[in-house]
């Protein structure tokens, strides 16, 4: 009798990515060591339904994306988000790529503060039913792990699957990295070099 083989497994990590800096980089290439993936999908948002502030342009953190992204083997930046109409929901991409890869399983990427706040985000339980949910685990500077707990999510839906992901301490913000160019102050440590060349040819985060 012949094995059928395991179904693929697609990686789905989004975010503002504005600007896209190392840690957003570290994820993206633990996901791929770690989660057994065929690809990682990066979606950049589109109209955040959740963000309170106004983006950048959608082209330039897609441009940024790509070329954040762009040297790690099995990534594949989406535009799909930033093309849409109207809010995006991270349930209508799921969807959406469900129906485009139906043999796949799907494998949801988030920081451990991002799978807290899950139950504030548009049809979270259909979500759990589409995808895994891989959280990442970061090491503290102190040595110890902060790690998620799925219990902790009130009405947390039968059968819904969590994975680990095991993150290096980093301790990086987009809203630090903003406000150090809009001061002035050098980010090129903080985010991949083609990045820090973009936002300088482009005059992001400056002050009007």
């Amino acid at each position: 009798m012949a094995v059928s083989a395991p179904a693929p497994r697609i990686g789905v990590f989004g975010g503002a990515f504005d600007p896209p800096h190392n840690a957003h980089v570290a994820l993206a290439a633990a996901a791929l060591a770690q989660l057994n993936l065929s690809e990682l999908r990066i979606f950049p948002t589109g109209r955040a339904w959740h963000k309170t502030r106004q983006l950048t342009g959608a082209d330039d953190r897609l441009a940024m994306s790509r070329l954040a992204f762009g040297d790690l083997a099995g990534v594949v930046v989406d535009a799909r988000e930033v093309l849409r109409d109207g809010p995006t929901y991270t349930l209508d991409t799921l969807r959406e790529l469900q129906a485009e890869n139906p043999t796949a399983r799907l494998v949801l990427v988030m920081g451990a503060d991002q799978a807290t706040a899950l139950p504030s985000w548009h049809g979270w339980q259909v979500i759990l039913s589409i995808a895994i949910i891989s959280v990442a685990h970061r090491a503290m500077q102190t040595g110890a792990t902060a790690r998620f707990d799925p219990a902790s999510l009130p009405g947390l839906p039968t059968g819904a699957q969590f994975e680990g992901l095991e993150l290096p301490a980093m301790d990086t913000s987009a809203t630090d990295i903003r406000q150090r160019v809009a001061r002035g102050e050098d980010v090129s440590a903080l985010v991949p070099p083609a990045v820090a060349r973009y936002i300088d040819q482009h005059f992001l985060y400056r002050p009007a």
